[in-house]
């Protein structure tokens, strides 16, 4: 097949607009019908229609191109095929419980959704396009294709079994709000979340080995398929900063806490497993706080301190509702001994 250029030969603008038109599409299906259903689904399935829109329109299909490609495409959509499995299940998404009703903000999530696919799908959008395909390539199977691979694998592996893992004990109704600290989230608290950041910095790695091994002779385009490690970066920022670390720890723990949720054995499974990086929790839990805080990336904004974040209100709340529940259960309970007599004197 000929090589297409589109309206710049990075295919950025190209990828842009697509995005845009697919996203708001979903968009309105979302907001006119008040359905949740399709909102992750359209951020999974649009990776893969930019890696087979940007495979396909670039002319010369190395094997590297083939390699990226499928694997940001293997990675939304498993990503979209689960999160839309897992809607189904529930319903609806309480992300937008305040927002769905509302045109502007709704829609800036769509907005914010756009950015991260196009920005996360740059390796491979910049490895397909006209200024990296006419220059010759390694042979693919260099060492930095190789760890790229196992990288992947390591990191497919690990979101692919953990969110099953999750969604299995969950679904048990004995383990009802019980913390999951089987499998992979022994080593991690959030090893879907490490697995996804793995994927992506995999796949950049990849990407890059025509500028690294030096087959690429300008500069202006061998600095634009290194600037593509913003697509990884910015995977990782969102989920340290913006809508995966932070509302998930320290969010969860004041609602563990508020509610007596199991929240003894939850704090219990915090000081012995690693935030995000796995680690054996026996050599985790007696490590230096300066080093957790660090090296494994459990930044103060996550701690909960129930003297800081509780809500004081609901807590009084919780105690005497227990302390309600605990008198109602000695009155109801007789006393063993006075019920035995009573029933030999029944008897006799």
């Amino acid at each position: 097949m000929a090589e297409v250029r589109a309206l710049d030969d990075y295919y950025l603008a190209i990828t842009l607009l697509i995005t845009i038109a697919y996203q708001l599409f979903f968009f309105a299906i979302a907001f006119s019908l008040k359905f949740d259903k399709l909102t992750d689904f359209a951020g999974g399935t649009n990776f893969v229609v930019l890696a087979i829109i940007t495979l396909s329109f670039s002319g010369e299909h190395h094997a590297r191109q083939i390699v990226t490609s499928l694997f940001i495409m293997l990675w939304g959509a498993r990503l979209s095929g689960f999160l839309l499995f897992r809607i189904l299940k529930t319903g609806k998404d309480d992300r937008f419980d305040e927002i769905r009703d509302k045109f502007f903000k709704f829609l800036g999530f769509w907005v914010f959704q756009m950015f991260w696919v196009w920005t996360v799908s740059l390796p491979v959008t910049v490895l397909n396009s006209p200024n990296i395909t006419k220059y010759r390539q390694p042979s693919f199977g260099t060492g930095r294709d190789i760890a790229g691979v196992i990288l992947f694998t390591i990191g497919f592996v690990m979101e692919f079994v953990s969110d099953i893992q999750k969604y299995l004990f969950r679904s048990d109704p004995a383990n009802k709000g019980k913390v999951c600290d089987i499998g992979f989230f022994r080593w991690t608290r959030h090893p879907n979340y490490f697995g996804e950041i793995i994927m992506q910095f995999s796949i950049y790695m990849i990407a890059i080995s025509p500028a690294a091994y030096g087959y690429i002779s300008s500069t202006s385009n061998r600095n634009a398929l290194y600037a593509t490690i913003l697509g990884p970066i910015f995977l990782t920022l969102l989920l340290l900063f913006v809508s995966g670390l932070t509302l998930q720890e320290r969010p969860g723990a004041k609602k563990r806490y508020e509610s007596g949720n199991h929240w003894e054995s939850y704090q219990r499974y915090t000081k012995r497993t690693s935030i995000l990086i796995p680690f054996p929790p026996q050599l985790y839990e007696p490590l230096p706080t300066v080093l957790k805080r660090t090296v494994f990336l459990e930044f103060p904004l996550y701690v909960f301190d129930p003297a800081k974040h509780a809500d004081a209100g609901k807590v009084r709340e919780r105690e005497a509702a227990e302390r309600e529940e605990q008198s109602v259960n000695r009155v109801d309970r007789p006393n063993s001994a006075e019920y035995r007599d009573e029933e030999e004197r029944a008897g006799s």
